[in-house]
């Protein structure tokens, strides 16, 4: 379920008892979870090495496969209510965004014929207010195609990858161990997700987030009706190419424009809602998706190289270096706090390259498409 933002439906979503972030019961730290992070920053790692060994340079441990990256506009909706003027959406206005498509697992030649979930991330720019690290200005906001994250906690994401990296060459008996989990569906979900056009694909934050005052999660929402009808289009492995997402992007982006609704889902019941655990899914008919800004995507090319190996070998998406309002809650989220930064300094190791902390568009590379006014130049 949607809200739209204005008349009667806001003015009863306005009403509603919200959880605030600091409420006793949003975070519990289990036992040992300090030490299952660092076993999987370990994990990620020997993925990482794996990958080197295959491709001779190394990748982040998921989400390695580019299908696009694009630049575009975040524009805030001035008009919110109360309840929604939260962090940096607290004003109006406009920020330049460039965002990157990808394929979830930590393989870059994954064919695009096979079932995965996908990754959708943006770097947004010019965004003020307290950070984490006091010297960014950008606020990196991350995506994953299913609405729960199979890697639900720490200590499920240890128990799971230590099974992929043991026996991925190896199916029936993988789906044998998963299938003496509790969770076996969550687990096996990822191999039958819909493979469809990524320009239609709903992407979501799968875990939580403070909002402000608030906990939420958040989705992306494609809004064209162009958009729309590729829905429609799936992926036909005996027809199709294995880069055949990235080629259907290009060919989007080349012809139309692109236009997605950034919503938020806020949090109203702990037990109904986890933080701590990602693998359940926030009911949106009882806990509606409420719409705070609009991604807009002019045509362009989405796959230039020169941005592509640029954003690969030099960036990094982490949304604990950005705001402090938008602070990332829950297991997963603390495991990404370390796992992150672990992975990105074996990066530039393997590869001989250094990071480079971005601040504004005009250090990323390829033309800019024009938008506007002088929001972006066409270099």
């Amino acid at each position: 379920m949607e809200i739209s933002n204005k008349g009667e439906d806001q003015a009863v979503m306005a009403n509603r008892k919200y959880i605030h972030w600091q409420d006793e019961g949003v975070e519990k730290i289990p036992p040992n979870e300090a030490e299952d992070i660092q076993a999987v920053a370990h994990q990620i790692n020997a993925i990482q090495k794996a990958q080197y060994n295959s491709h001779r340079h190394c990748y982040t441990g998921t989400h390695a496969r580019t299908q696009g990256i694009v630049k575009g506009m975040l524009i805030v909706k001035d008009d919110l209510p109360k309840h929604l003027k939260q962090s940096m959406f607290e004003h109006g206005g406009e920020h330049a965004v460039v965002c990157r498509y990808s394929s979830e697992p930590g393989d870059p030649g994954l064919d695009d014929r096979i079932p995965q979930p996908r990754g959708f991330a943006m770097k947004v720019f010019n965004v003020p207010g307290e950070k984490f690290d006091p010297t960014k200005t950008a606020q990196d906001i991350e995506f994953n195609s299913t609405p729960a994250l199979d890697l639900a906690d720490a200590k499920t994401t240890k128990e799971i990858i230590e099974l992929r990296i043991k026996y991925g060459g190896n199916k029936p008996e993988l789906y044998k161990k998963l299938e003496a989990r509790p969770d076996t569906d969550l687990q096996k979900f990822r191999d039958s997700v819909r493979n469809t056009h990524l320009e239609s694909t709903r992407q979501y934050s799968q875990t939580a987030y403070r909002f402000g005052d608030y906990v939420a999660k958040y989705c992306l929402v494609p809004a064209s009706e162009t958009q729309k009808k590729l829905y429609e289009e799936t992926v036909k492995p005996d027809e199709h190419e294995p880069d055949i997402l990235s080629q259907w992007l290009k060919n989007f982006h080349q012809a139309h424009d692109a236009e997605y609704l950034l919503q938020f889902q806020l949090c109203e019941n702990l037990e109904d809602q986890p933080v701590e655990y990602a693998g359940k899914v926030w009911d949106p008919e009882k806990y509606p998706w409420q719409t705070v800004a609009t991604l807009v995507i002019p045509k362009q090319d989405s796959f230039n190289y020169e941005l592509k190996s640029f954003w690969e070998d030099h960036m990094r998406i982490d949304p604990w270096l950005g705001l402090k309002s938008m602070q990332p809650l829950g297991s997963p989220n603390r495991l990404r706090r370390v796992v992150y930064p672990a992975s990105s300094k074996l990066r530039r190791m393997m590869n001989g390259k250094k990071e480079v902390h971005v601040h504004e568009m005009d250090q990323i590379p390829g033309p800019s498409p024009a938008m506007g006014g002088n929001f972006l130049k066409v270099n």
